[in-house]
């Protein structure tokens, strides 16, 4: 079903009931109980016979809850991005990374969920994501910076060829002469989801992240590549402003 589509009564209440179900499991994950069938079931005053027509297996159901909480992800990113100004796509990227972070720490819990259970394939069918949402933000710095585009003939023939057909959603306009802006999302992707993940988990001195020093300097080391670097000195200001809100 597409976004102008309405739906029928039946899907309706579908979609309501799925949404039900996620509330559940998000809040037996909020109290730090095991998120099983059983469990939801139980706290819609269900049957697990009648949840398993929403969700087969755990697997499935651990994959509509990271769904759902990644579409939340993506709005609230989006959001961010858009509270910056229209003409400074810079400010609009910083703004999303910093709301991805700022979300992360806050939701350990769901963000190792999600992480956990949201792959390329599950994603491919999952037109909200959060990452779609920097995929764009990408696309509208590069039209803004024109930033260096690795050029597909420059790398490696097997990493070429796999760039030239994602098999991940990507913004349209990656393709063509802008296919190594895939490369680009992914590079980037890697640093600031491996950087986050190490903050939620406890991985790094606790004050580096209360600080945000490993977040500003992962934001540093990209700003060259993404032509950001005579700006640096501005977005970072931006980060410390939109860390301390």
């Amino acid at each position: 079903m597409t976004a102008t589509q309405v739906p029928t009564s039946r899907q309706q209440n579908r979609i309501d009931t799925e949404a039900r179900i996620v509330d559940a499991a998000r809040g037996l994950l909020a109290a730090g109980d095991e998120v099983t069938l059983r469990a939801v079931a139980r706290e819609l005053g269900l049957t697990a016979p009648a949840l398993y027509r929403y969700a087969a297996s755990h697997e499935d159901l651990m994959r509509m809850i990271a769904i759902a909480i990644d579409s939340e992800v993506a709005d609230r990113i989006a959001a961010a991005a858009a509270g910056q100004p229209a003409d400074d796509p810079a400010a609009q990227l910083i703004a999303a990374c910093v709301e991805f972070r700022r979300w992360a720490l806050a939701h350990r819990k769901e963000f190792a969920l999600i992480f956990a259970n949201v792959d390329v394939e599950c994603i491919k069918e999952h037109e909200g994501s959060s990452g779609m949402v920097f995929s764009g933000l990408l696309v509208a710095l590069w039209a803004a910076y024109r930033f260096p585009v690795p050029v597909l003939a420059d790398l490696e023939p097997g990493l070429a060829a796999i760039l030239e057909v994602p098999d991940a959603p990507v913004d349209p306009a990656m393709k063509g002469d802008l296919a190594g802006l895939v490369w680009t999302l992914t590079q980037g992707w890697s640093r600031l989801y491996g950087t986050v993940t190490l903050e939620v988990f406890g991985h790094v001195d606790a004050r580096l992240v209360e600080e945000g020093y490993l977040f500003r300097s992962m934001i540093a080391d990209q700003a060259e590549s993404l032509g950001l670097a005579p700006e640096l000195d501005r977005l970072q200001d931006l980060i410390g402003v939109l860390l301390a809100a």
